[in-house]
């Protein structure tokens, strides 16, 4: 009777010894799989990386193209008539001084610009054309 008892051991003993060969062959395979799979992964987010990386450069790049391409074509377009957008006058300034004749709320004055541009008098940015009586609300010490 012995001899199928012993005989039953073996076999637990095998199979045991089966099973956690058995075990340790899917854990290697599961850490295995894990390392590929992380790989792949961390592979997909660096492409996916480069590939936003080069999507945002490309729109720059557009973009920048475009800004130029339409000031080449803007400058093309005017070409010598730029001169005929840029008024000649605006660079001849005549400076007025507020009196009792012209703006005299405005005598000594802060805010008081009193400057003629091609022909138009800016009094100041307050009241561009001046103030109507001789007391203007905004009126400044010029100290």
């Amino acid at each position: 009777m012995d001899d199928w008892q012993e005989q039953l051991w073996k076999q637990v003993e095998k199979t045991a010894s089966d099973v956690e060969e058995f075990l340790v062959d899917v854990e290697e395979a599961t850490e295995t799989i894990v390392e590929e799979v992380g790989e792949g992964i961390g592979l997909f987010f660096e492409q996916f990386g480069l590939d936003i990386v080069e999507e945002v450069d490309s729109f720059i790049q557009n973009f920048v193209d475009v800004i130029v391409t339409t000031s080449d074509e803007i400058n093309t377009a005017l070409g010598d008539n730029l001169a005929d957008f840029i008024d000649d006058d605006f660079t001849n300034v005549d400076f007025h001084t507020a009196s009792l004749e012209n703006n005299p709320a405005c005598i000594n004055c802060a805010n008081y610009h009193g400057q003629s541009y091609n022909g138009n008098l800016l009094v100041c940015a307050m009241h561009p054309e001046g103030w109507s009586d001789d007391n203007c609300p905004d009126w400044s010490d010029e100290n």
